[in-house]
């Protein structure tokens, strides 16, 4: 399935609706960011990405929890704020969303804005499907979900090279990758619900 099947497959089933939320989940690595980018891009106008990274906890609430060496899993999101989010998303309004600044590795608040204006989200994140609490309380609030399905050596060779780009050494961000992201991604694979369409995404 393409980026341009995907937005035709979202505005056959959001016809005659209002707004309309795509979930688009999968594991880290698996390009879920830029496939939502291009959905966006097909859908044109009134079309918007909603990223669930913003709600990343910052280093320094991670490092008073004892989680800053298991950063980007599931207990290091402010869920229960994500969900206050995806209320006021259906709600409609003028709704200010924070945006995770990868190069700076934390949060910016209020970094884009969802109006009335934006009939088609798609949310993008990790664990939107993930079948634990809190998490599976978000499945409501979505009108289609997606997952998308990499193969693991290649979520490796991207999570890697996703560090070392990031200015880490081969060595650590190997390490980092397997202790971390690759645990991550086999705990979305295994948890999550199934979608309503599974993309193979190489």
């Amino acid at each position: 399935m393409t980026p341009d099947d995907l937005a035709e497959a979202i505005r056959h089933r959001a016809e005659g609706q209002g707004r309309f939320i795509t979930a688009l989940a999968g594991p880290p690595g698996a390009g879920k960011s830029t496939l939502a980018a291009a959905v966006v891009a097909a859908l044109g106008e009134g079309a918007r990405v909603v990223p669930m990274d913003g709600f990343h906890y910052d280093d320094a609430v991670l490092v008073k929890r004892g989680l800053r060496h298991v950063k980007g899993s599931p207990e290091t999101f402010d869920v229960q704020g994500f969900l206050v989010l995806m209320e006021r998303l259906r709600e409609g309004g003028e709704i200010a969303i924070p945006v995770f600044d990868r190069g700076m590795e934390l949060a910016r608040a209020a970094a884009d804005v969802v109006t009335d204006e934006d009939r088609f989200l798609v949310v993008e994140g990790n664990y939107l499907l993930l079948d634990e609490e809190p998490w599976r309380d978000l499945l409501p609030w979505f009108d289609m979900t997606v997952f998308l399905d990499v193969p693991e050596a290649e979520l490796e060779r991207r999570l890697i090279q996703r560090w070392i780009d990031h200015g880490r050494s081969p060595e650590a961000a190997r390490d980092w990758a397997m202790s971390n992201d690759i645990p991550n991604a086999r705990r979305v694979i295994r948890g999550s619900r199934t979608a309503d369409a599974v993309i193979r995404w190489q």
